[in-house]
């Protein structure tokens, strides 16, 4: 609690923003925290924030939300059952294997923690991360989060480049962070595949972007981009992080 107080509080100018998405990275906190705290120390305070997220392991349904609570240091977070429940039927399942062992969610939590109370969330994994398919969980969050009204924040949990050198690191991230500032969903597509991209949830974000626009989101903010040589000081194979919103 008190590392991340720390992080969020030497966030200079932390004026709040309404922001509907966002994307943050879930490297160590040691490495990424601070990155992650440029977002979370900005967030409105929501009824519930879906938190999607790559399944790294391959367990589990292809794109699988959590109807568990979720415990962590700071205390438990519930679920939204109500949001899970109006997205049954879609291409979004229901399966606690996919998050067992995955991490690009869990260390989001305690970031919501420290900041709110008396919130929800929504977790999803996505381990299939194509264009169509992240377009659809969009599009069904989108869908289902207006129908009911919800106050929600929807989070990408994502890190860029992967153990590159900095300055191919930087170079990569900058065309992927252009596509996304612009919320371009297509052309986020083409320059992962341009650039052979190892950002790893390039999936969450394009359902970000698709779920923020539709209910009322129309330009993304580059609020921070750092990489791991910046906490190392090896700047032979870095890993990206970059922190935005989208209002």
């Amino acid at each position: 609690m008190h590392q991340l107080g720390e992080m969020l509080h030497n966030v200079p100018d932390a004026i709040e923003l309404p922001a509907l998405g966002a994307v943050v990275p879930h490297a160590g906190y040691v490495y990424s925290g601070l990155v992650a705290a440029e977002v979370y120390s900005r967030l409105p305070k929501r009824d519930c924030f879906v938190i999607l997220g790559p399944n790294h392991h391959g367990l589990g349904a292809p794109v699988a939300l959590s109807r568990d609570s979720w415990k962590t240091p700071l205390g438990v977070a519930s679920p939204d059952l109500e949001l899970a429940d109006a997205l049954a039927g879609t291409i979004i399942d229901y399966d606690e294997v996919a998050h067992l062992h995955e991490h690009s969610i869990e260390v989001q939590i305690p970031f919501l923690q420290a900041r709110f109370q008396n919130f929800k969330i929504l977790p999803i994994a996505m381990g299939l991360q194509d264009e169509e398919t992240a377009v659809e969980v969009g599009e069904h969050l989108g869908k289902a989060i207006h129908k009911l009204n919800r106050s929600c924040t929807i989070i990408a949990s994502s890190d860029f480049t992967h153990y590159e050198p900095q300055e191919a690191a930087r170079k990569t991230d900058a065309q992927l962070i252009e596509a996304i500032l612009n919320m371009d969903v297509p052309e986020l597509y083409a320059r992962v595949y341009r650039y052979n991209a190892t950002a790893c949830g390039y999936g969450p974000i394009a359902a970000t972007i698709t779920a923020a626009r539709m209910l009322g989101a129309s330009s993304g903010k580059l609020l921070r981009y750092a990489t791991s040589g910046d906490v190392s000081r090896d700047y032979s194979q870095v890993v990206g992080y970059g922190a935005i919103t989208f209002t």
